[in-house]
């Protein structure tokens, strides 16, 4: 992005500023720990129920930090890049994991899927990747403390590597209800990300 890619302006205020907002304005919130450097944080503003925990080196040392910290015995975990999460799914995705335990938010994946090889070239005889069970994982990330905790001594235990919370959860057999996303939820990577949740905001 060239830049602090959760600092820079959507519609208004920075990508960061716009994720915290949505979690100060929902009732089934009670605290909010935002792991992130604290020069991160100088110039937002914060909601009165946040704290700010510095983070680590790689996305699953942060939210152990976070874990430290934590109080309440659910944790929901979401990326702070993901600006257009709606209140909506946020107490949707914390409803479903209070009734199975474990749960996030994740869309069906709709489109063909090839498989290629090094250069790029889809090659004759190859067959399409069924798409049938196949999701693409969003945040939030819900889950109980104790149990996201355990997740994350396994993880560190056993030097593993995760991208996401449900990756961690699996490594303790837990199974995870995903909860099916029909709103934009993009995560802010690349330049055009942020011109897309742009035009979303102003439609």
């Amino acid at each position: 992005m060239g830049a602090d890619k959760l600092l820079l302006p959507l519609a208004g205020e920075s990508v960061l500023q716009r994720t915290l907002r949505a979690f100060a304005e929902c009732l089934d919130v009670v605290e909010i720990l935002l792991v992130a450097p604290p020069e991160r944080a100088a110039g937002l503003s914060l909601p009165g129920n946040c704290r700010v925990i510095p983070g680590g080196a790689q996305r699953q040392d942060s939210v152990w930090a976070g874990l430290q910290a934590a109080a309440h015995p659910w944790v929901a975990v979401h990326d702070g890049a993901r600006p257009l999460i709606s209140q909506e799914m946020i107490r949707q995705t914390i409803a479903t994991a209070v009734q199975s335990g474990a749960a996030a938010l994740a869309k069906p994946v709709v489109e063909t899927l090839k498989r290629a090889n090094d250069s790029g070239q889809v090659l004759p005889g190859t067959s399409d990747i069924d798409r049938t069970q196949l999701w693409s994982m969003e945040t939030p990330q819900v889950f109980s403390r104790q149990m996201l905790r355990e997740a994350y001594e396994l993880v560190r235990a056993g030097n593993h590597l995760v991208t996401d919370e449900v990756s961690a959860v699996q490594l303790l057999g837990q199974a995870v209800q995903l909860v099916s996303n029909p709103s934009p939820n993009p995560k802010i990577t690349y330049p055009s990300d942020l011109a897309l949740a742009e035009q979303l905001l102003r439609s």
